[in-house]
């Protein structure tokens, strides 16, 4: 008889498990069955943690956030834009980290209050360089929509990196389009290059909100 102590079950230790076999199977195949058989325990215990797949959900991206924001610092001396740049591109690179990273994260409520110290940190940046509580978060909810639903897609093509879904040949794309050679030629803008891509949508992110706040 194995006399090798078991970790205790608790929410830290199944939202770690659920996060690792996500790479491996999806957020479509990530059940509470196959975190419990992951974990060598029957799916009823995983209730006393979790009520439902949404709660468990919600710790998931609260977890992501954790391992996000670990060990960084921000810089007082960040310029709004610049800020806005590394909290995207952060957010980002956390994402892009697990399989289907952005579906978990986009709807989910945090479980804590771990967020509230860097959220603190942006608004006072924000409003002290003269933008209003309201425009400050206008522009940043603005910014982190545009940054999941980014990741979203690009997730939707390249579910993790050096993977691409069956279908999404460009150049298949521009035979099937032939008849319409601006949408034809518009797929390498779509489905590629998603790191330079991501850079000028966020450029115009900040521009916008410059101009319609910082003006």
């Amino acid at each position: 008889m194995s006399t090798e102590k078991r970790a205790p079950l608790d929410r830290k230790r199944v939202a770690d498990t659920a996060l690792k076999l996500l790479n491996e199977v999806g957020l479509d195949g990530l059940t509470l069955r196959a975190i419990a058989k992951e974990l060598d325990v029957k799916a009823p215990a995983l209730y006393w943690h979790f009520k439902d797949k949404q709660a468990l959900l919600d710790e998931m991206a609260t977890e992501m956030y954790r391992r996000m924001v670990a060990g960084t610092a921000l810089d007082p001396a960040d310029t709004w834009q610049e800020r806005m740049r590394k909290s995207c591109r952060g957010l980002r690179a956390a994402l892009l980290a697990y399989r289907d990273g952005a579906r978990v994260f986009s709807g989910s409520r945090f479980t804590g209050t771990d967020h509230a110290r860097e959220m603190e940190e942006n608004l006072r940046l924000f409003t002290a360089a003269g933008f209003t509580l309201a425009q400050t978060v206008r522009a940043n909810s603005t910014a982190y929509a545009y940054t999941v639903g980014y990741v979203i897609e690009e997730q939707g093509v390249q579910p993790l990196p050096g993977e691409r879904r069956e279908g999404y040949d460009v150049e298949d794309r521009a035979r099937m389009l032939a008849d319409h050679p601006l949408a034809a030629a518009a797929g390498a803008e779509i489905f590629e290059d998603y790191d330079r891509h991501f850079e000028e949508g966020l450029e115009l992110v900040i521009a916008g909100v410059g101009a319609r706040y910082a003006g």
